[in-house]
């Protein structure tokens, strides 16, 4: 018996299943390749280069180098700098917000359909429960379609269980880079922070 027979004989909620499975599937592809692209437009040594110039005192030097970047990190220590006389902080948490929103598009998704994969499955048993009761009560003498209606309750089951699962681990994993993420943002931010203070201070001296 192959996979599509099996997946045909879990009755009508199957659909459904099936539908909540393409869009798991297609948003874990998705936040795959942004993740290597992510990773590919890192660029440690820019952000090394803005705090250094930052720390020289040459923030317009820091600016144009990270305007030339893709990295996250110079992007959002960038948009600080811009307004580092007026409202860092608030730029400074507006461009996080904005990075990390990236990190987030898909993880809703995956969110419900952890959620509402197995209430699917719930579903299908109890649909496929109710018909073989149903035949136990009118049809005694019909035992293959008796045990069919329990295979549907099965199958039902079975594969809204494994589209959780699979949207289990990708949504943990996706969770856990864009804490990290989250954290190298507020961590540059404090350096940098502390950075412009340092040189304010020795600029009143």
């Amino acid at each position: 018996m192959n996979s599509l027979s099996i997946f045909l004989k879990g009755g009508p909620i199957m659909v459904p299943i099936l539908i909540v499975s393409l869009l798991v599937m297609t948003t874990i592809i998705e936040r795959m390749i942004f993740l290597i692209r992510y990773h590919r437009d890192r660029s440690p040594q820019t952000v090394r280069e803005i705090f250094a110039s930052v720390e020289h005192g040459c923030p317009d030097e820091a600016i144009r180098a990270g305007e030339k970047s893709s990295d996250s990190v110079a992007s959002v220590i960038t948009a600080a700098l811009r307004e580092r006389d007026t409202s860092y902080t608030s730029a400074l948490l507006t461009a996080s917000s904005r990075e990390l929103k990236k990190f987030n598009r898909g993880l809703p998704l995956l969110d419900t359909a952890i959620t509402i994969a197995p209430l699917l499955g719930l579903l299908g048993t109890v649909m496929g429960m109710i018909r073989s009761f149903g035949l136990i009560a009118g049809e005694l003498d019909a035992p293959a379609a008796i045990t069919g209606g329990i295979a549907e309750a099965l199958i039902a089951t079975a594969f809204g269980l494994l589209v959780a699962i699979m949207a289990l681990l990708p949504f943990n994993y996706l969770n856990a880079r864009m804490e990290e993420a989250r954290t190298e943002l507020e961590e540059a931010g404090n350096r940098l922070e502390i950075l412009l203070i340092r040189r304010s201070s020795l600029g009143r001296e």
